[in-house]
């Protein structure tokens, strides 16, 4: 496998952004890794992380390239900011950028393949709301979409003041006011009804710990997904908000790709 760190500029935010990117290379003296890469092009998964991180935070909590080469499967991990994968209210145009133009660039840049079928995402916490809002904004690109200890209901999460009272206007910012969240783009929720009017649902992999402060959400994108008849693969366990679970689930979900 090859890890690249790439630095470009984003024409949809206007500035230099990086992503790290770990590519299939068909190798054969070297130990100690799988090496199924076959010369492309490849299928992809683009890897989110969380408010806390960036796009290092995958390799650096994780054993992805070790994991991914099991597969032959290239991994693209984006930087985001705290954008929420959204084109904020207050802000950069960060939805537009992960969905339309940053699979267009890194098609040009690397060997990977062009269909739906071979393209996913996956991410935890707030890359979990980015990777399901992927698959149901997305849906004529992205086919398999996997959230981990997802924050899938930003609603809720504007609803609860103790998870923005120390933030000042940052929600505000991205989603602009509640009355026009709900039942926006933005509410994944809303989005998952519009997604089955227009058909090409993604088949969607949900896994959250039964400890974890966003239980509750999953339980209600569980349910309202379940109930619009989604191919769904819920999952859960004992476990909180932290490395040691998502470590383990992202093979998992590696493994329901069925690469």
């Amino acid at each position: 496998m090859a890890l690249m760190h790439v630095q470009f500029f984003s024409e949809k935010l206007g500035m230099c952004v990086a992503m790290d990117a770990i590519i299939p290379q068909a190798v054969n003296g070297q130990i100690g890794i799988s090496n199924v890469a076959d010369g492309g092009p490849y299928k992809t998964l683009y890897l989110l992380h969380g408010m806390s991180d960036d796009h290092t935070i995958w390799q650096r909590r994780t054993s992805i390239e070790r994991y991914a080469a099991d597969y032959g499967i290239a991994v693209i991990m984006p930087s985001t900011q705290l954008g929420w994968y959204t084109d904020m209210h207050h802000g950069l145009k960060w939805w537009t950028y992960i969905s339309e133009e940053l699979p267009s660039i890194c098609r040009k840049f690397f060997p990977l393949s062009e269909k739906r079928e071979d393209t996913f995402a996956a991410g935890l916490s707030m890359g979990g709301y980015g990777a399901a809002k992927l698959g149901l904004g997305a849906g004529e690109t992205f086919s398999k979409v996997a959230t981990l200890s997802g924050g899938l209901d930003v609603c809720a999460i504007m609803r609860n003041p103790e998870l923005t009272a120390d933030r000042g206007n940052f929600w505000f910012n991205v989603f602009g006011p509640l009355e026009t969240l709900e039942g926006s783009d933005n509410d994944l929720l809303a989005l998952a009804t519009k997604r089955k009017a227009a058909g090409m649902m993604p088949k969607v992999y949900q896994w959250c710990g039964t400890e974890d402060f966003l239980y509750k959400q999953n339980l209600t994108f569980r349910d309202h997904l379940q109930k619009l008849g989604y191919d769904l693969t819920y999952e859960e366990g004992s476990g909180d908000h932290q490395w040691k679970y998502w470590d383990e689930k992202i093979q998992r979900v590696l493994e329901w790709l069925e690469l």
